[in-house]
């Protein structure tokens, strides 16, 4: 486990208009950990993803990762999993890893193809051929298969089946180096809590709660999900 900052963010607000998505969020994550990015939809997660990933750049406040503000360096080595399915569907499963292979110097080949066969999908598969859980499976294959120092998985079992879920939660476990940080923004906190080290709350733009996820459940005598129901009740 590194000691080392990997990610800090210092009062990072962001508006549109008048709707505040992000106010004044400060945290450090250090390297060698899976932390738990957790809020209600429209509580800023996106938002704070999209600056993580340097997809938005007009903000206040500082982001550093690696010690560099997002940029072309940053981007290299933040490996990103979105929510949707970002590949056309006339492609086959193929021409995506040829394309990751070009794009990311640190993409290996061979691990992504071993993932692939762990959860039995073919490089010859249309990508429109393949259901919603196929597709999460084959982009978290991807993925994982960079030797990143940032990994930001937004909802990486969403679309899966219960039995799946185990497969792809050890995946994740096993295919991080020490380094580096595993953020996940999850709905399904129950599923997924057994591998959280830490957990951020967001609650309408603001950071309400940054912990160690065991000592918070031993403090609360709750699962982080019964935590987050708590702080999150309507």
């Amino acid at each position: 486990m590194s000691e080392k900052n990997i990610v800090e963010i210092k009062s990072l607000t962001k508006t549109y208009g008048s709707k505040v998505a992000l106010s004044n969020v400060s945290y450090d994550l250090k390297g060698g950990r899976i932390v738990g990015l957790l809020g209600p939809n429209g509580s800023g997660k996106t938002t704070l993803i999209k600056v993580l990933n340097g997809l938005l750049k007009d903000y206040q406040g500082t982001v550093t990762i690696d010690g560099q503000k997002p940029n072309a360096h940053t981007k290299s080595i933040v490996s990103y999993l979105p929510d949707e399915t970002y590949f056309e569907d006339w492609m086959k499963a193929r021409d995506a890893l040829s394309m990751f292979h070009d794009l990311y110097k640190d993409f290996n080949l061979e691990k992504c193809m071993n993932l692939m066969k762990r959860m039995e999908l073919n490089p010859d598969m249309k990508i429109k051929t393949m259901s919603k859980g196929m597709k999460e499976k084959f982009q978290l294959a991807l993925v994982m298969s960079r030797n990143a120092m940032v990994y930001i998985l937004d909802e990486p079992i969403g679309g899966v089946d219960p039995a799946a879920r185990e497969l792809i939660l050890e995946i994740i476990l096993n295919n991080y180096s020490e380094d580096s940080v595993v953020m996940i923004s999850t709905h399904l906190i129950s599923d997924i809590e057994a591998i959280f080290e830490e957990v951020i709350f967001i609650k309408e733009g603001e950071l309400v709660l940054h912990r160690n996820a065991e000592e918070l459940r031993h403090e609360k005598g709750q699962s982080i999900d019964e935590i987050f129901r708590e702080v999150f009740k309507c």
